[in-house]
């Protein structure tokens, strides 16, 4: 190939210089992306498991609130097959549903306080 035709289709300095410095401007922007992108996913993989911890509590105070509401059911049960009369089994069962109805309640606001936690500790940013 001649000079003057090397000469046409050869890129002249500047352009090439602006090439050069426009890729490293988008290497440099495209690493700064990966490593955002990984701190978020970071970010992402401590918040799920601090909801899943969460979760988790919430799931285990529900089930021993089940278990020992079952277990007042049984204990009531077998406390009215003991009754010797209809009055008494009316006195059992009105000391049951009022005890009951303190437990439940106990047990919601128990409940929430824990949910709350959860919520608030899934929300916390992360230092």
């Amino acid at each position: 190939m001649s000079d003057e035709v090397r000469d046409r289709f050869e890129i002249p300095k500047e352009m090439r210089s602006m090439a050069e410095a426009s890729l490293e401007q988008a290497r440099n922007a495209f690493e700064k992306f990966v490593a955002a992108a990984q701190t978020a996913a970071g970010s992402i993989e401590e918040r799920n498991a601090t909801v899943r911890a969460g979760v988790k509590d919430v799931g285990s105070k529900a089930m021993a609130y089940a278990e020992k509401n079952v277990q007042g059911s049984l204990d009531h049960a077998q406390s009215l097959l003991k009754a010797k009369d209809l009055p008494e089994v009316m006195r059992l069962h009105s000391e049951y549903v009022q005890a009951q109805m303190r437990a439940l309640a106990e047990q919601a606001s128990e409940m929430g306080q824990v949910v709350g936690k959860a919520a608030m500790d899934a929300a916390r940013p992360k230092a």
